[in-house]
């Protein structure tokens, strides 16, 4: 489940570290003018774009902000829709369904640590009692990352803040993938059953995943990529590991599907790409992808 649980909110390849740096530059030698990529991790504040050596100036530079999705597509009423549905079992299924009695017990139990109520409350079990285990996992991580962090604002987040900023300043917006893609990828690429097993493998090691989060975040927070190599590479040794298949659908096939429009992009206009970090690093990862493509690609000091 390692890279599972971190594609929600940062994901970070395991294959190869890069240099210690978040933002990179784009150039080659028919570019008028170069372009820029820039790691994130998603529950990550606005505020911390000033610690990124050169992404303000970055931003202020381009003449597009490109995300892996236009932010407010995703945050239309139509999309929240389609969100809120593929986290939904279907056929009016509730968790009581497809999971047994001692998996609820489980379950509970773990939401009572983390939230302080479970499912036996009304109002929450109306809230997320039909919600798909994936569903659930997505919003126990989201509570548990909220404990460990007060001040955390849902509304000012750095990948948004690229976007809009960039906006006010009239500068064009693009997205490498559309909401569609994203919700198929992210909530509906995955049986109940597989869902089943990576919500328990969180369940049933709350004291493990819960300081995999705290570590990985204060590794971003620090721009230590040997760290979050070293805390990416974990294995538990069972199920709980992503397959190599999750891995192609939720990292490898993305960065090959980014790194063939990107070029026609920056042929165009100079770029800043905002996408998780974990797409950034390795032989598979965007930056040498881009490399072998023939362009410069090199660490803003």
């Amino acid at each position: 489940m390692r890279k599972i649980f971190l594609s929600l909110f940062m994901v970070f390849a395991s294959v190869a570290v890069c240099d210690a740096q978040l933002l990179y530059k784009i150039s080659h030698k028919d570019l008028d003018k170069p372009s820029y990529i820039v790691g994130t991790y998603h529950l990550a504040p606005a505020t911390f774009v000033d610690s990124i050596p050169g992404a303000r100036a970055a931003l202020n530079a381009v003449e597009m902000v490109c995300g892996e999705v236009v932010m407010s597509e995703m945050e239309s009423k139509e999309n929240e829709k389609k969100v809120m549905e593929a986290m939904m079992l279907p056929d009016d299924k509730s968790l009581a369904d497809v999971l047994t009695a001692d998996e609820m017990q489980r379950l509970n139990d773990y939401m009572s640590e983390v939230m302080g109520m479970n499912l036996e409350n009304p109002i929450l079990k109306s809230q997320m009692g039909k919600m798909t285990p994936m569903a659930i996992s997505t919003q126990l991580q989201l509570v548990q990352y909220m404990k460990n962090t007060p001040k955390f604002n849902p509304l000012k987040l750095i990948d948004a803040y690229f976007q809009k900023t960039a906006k006010k300043a009239g500068k064009k917006i693009a997205g490498l993938e559309t909401v569609d893609f994203q919700i198929n990828t992210l909530y509906l690429g995955t049986t109940i059953e597989r869902q089943k097993e990576q919500l328990f493998c969180m369940v049933d090691n709350s004291e493990y995943y819960a300081l995999q989060m705290k570590e990985l975040a204060a590794a971003y927070f620090s721009q230590d990529m040997q760290a979050l190599w070293n805390l990416t590479e974990e294995k538990l040794g069972n199920q709980c590991d992503s397959t190599p298949e999750e891995d192609m659908a939720l990292i490898f096939g993305r960065n090959a599907a980014w790194a063939e429009q990107i070029p026609a992009l920056i042929s165009e206009y100079s770029v800043l790409f905002v996408v998780g970090a974990a797409h950034l690093p390795g032989d598979q990862g965007v930056l040498e992808l881009l490399r072998a493509k023939g362009y410069t690609v090199e660490a803003v000091k």
